[in-house]
């Protein structure tokens, strides 16, 4: 949908920019940085450097300040930097003076996942999502986006001086998103009839930060063959799988990922797809414990399902990747004992904090798989036993 000039291309040198702001710490930045740089990782760019300015909040005109912007711009010609990428959603004015400056190409946080989503999208259902999010970020951007906006249309037979570029623009703009909208209400129509097809089974979601296994966990589980790999956004489409434990049946499904600024057209969007999520019966919240920040993954996530009002519902918290963890962590000079006690303390944080909801996993590697399907079988039982009281199940 957007211009080809504002992709990345494979192999792109690009640098990120972020804004410390008043509320936020030096490390706390870097951290969203380094996430950017998986992102656009994810994207096909190599991350050359990183840029950041102290300031109370993003400046109008130009995000980082003028003086930030013009010690970008000497970096960008002097390196031959390929693209900008700011950690931030930018205006349509923000984009214009930054170009102008840096005369190279700019894109946001936004509009980086955005294009990360346009390339994973495979479904008509996932391109049909990622074009409408696409356009509802371009409408308030077009203003800016354009440097000539009093060439006027019109001509014989017009009444008046006819509509500037931008205005036809923006209305053709709001047509296409007028009629995506249209096309996805049909298809979220076919996906409620196919999820009303499926019977009385329990529904279980798995749902977590993104990159974090749900997708090795599924496939574990299932026994399927779900796409995964050790990148962002690696599943875009909700992938539906009936699951037997010991005669006891229910469906599974792998949704998309969670991550930290996730555009906001892109949950709308999404709808259809994360209606998987709402209508679960219960709820597998995957974390990477090997990740430095999985507890603020937790909380996305959580705000996430909260956003969803789906917060309410059974959760299993399954702290996966312990073996990645263990590597990371474990030293070789720490004995056996002073181990187990750090897996104790961690045990015990988190079923606390879980109120006992919670196994922890490799699913790479199947460490503690059998327990993890016990509870799982043990939760789906439950809600059966809760949901058909009078119905006489033969497992």
């Amino acid at each position: 949908m957007l211009d080809k000039s504002q992709k990345i291309k494979t192999e792109e040198r690009a640098i990120l920019v972020g804004v410390i702001q008043k509320d936020q710490t030096t490390e706390q930045v870097e951290e969203y940085l380094a996430e950017l740089a998986f992102l656009a990782e994810t994207a096909g760019a190599i991350t050359v450097k990183t840029f950041t300015q102290r300031l109370d909040r993003p400046d109008s005109k130009t995000f980082v300040g003028k003086g930030k912007l013009e010690e970008i711009r000497d970096y960008v010609h002097s390196k031959g930097i390929d693209i900008v990428i700011f950690d931030d959603e930018l205006t349509g004015s923000q984009l214009l003076n930054i170009s102008e400056v840096a005369k190279t190409t700019i894109l946001d946080r936004s509009d980086l996942i955005l294009d990360i989503f346009a390339r994973r999208a495979r479904t008509s259902q996932a391109k049909t999502q990622v074009e409408l999010a696409q356009y509802q970020y371009l409408l308030p951007r077009l203003k800016g986006m354009w440097k000539h906006l009093e060439r006027q249309g019109g001509g014989i037979g017009t009444r008046g001086p006819g509509e500037t570029e931008i205005e036809t623009d923006r209305r053709i703009v709001k047509d296409k998103i007028s009629l995506l909208r249209k096309r996805l209400q049909e298809i979220d129509k076919q996906s409620f009839t196919q999820r009303k097809e499926r019977g009385e089974l329990i529904r279980v979601s798995l749902v977590g930060y993104t990159n974090v296994g749900k997708s090795t966990l599924m496939n574990t589980l299932s026994k399927s063959d779900v796409f995964a790999e050790n990148k962002l956004f690696a599943t875009l489409d909700t992938t539906t799988r009936k699951v037997v434990f010991e005669n006891t049946p229910f469906l599974l499904s792998d949704t998309v990922g969670f991550i930290r600024k996730l555009p906001h057209h892109l949950v709308e969007s999404f709808k259809s797809t994360l209606d998987e999520v709402r209508e679960a019966d219960i709820l597998l919240h995957v974390v990477d414990l090997s990740h430095p920040q999985h507890e603020d993954q937790i909380g996305t996530v959580n705000k996430t399902l909260q956003d969803l009002k789906a917060f309410d519902k059974p959760i299993l918290t399954i702290f996966n990747k312990i073996d990645l963890y263990e590597k990371n962590n474990f030293d070789d000079w720490l004995s056996d004992e002073i181990k187990d006690d750090i897996r104790r303390e961690i045990n015990e944080k988190w079923h606390n904090t879980t109120q006992g909801n919670c196994v922890f996993i490799s699913a790479l590697e199947k460490q503690n798989l059998e327990e993890l399907r016990n509870i799982i079988l043990q939760k789906v039982r439950d809600m059966y036993a809760v949901r058909y009281p009078y119905k006489t199940l033969l497992y």
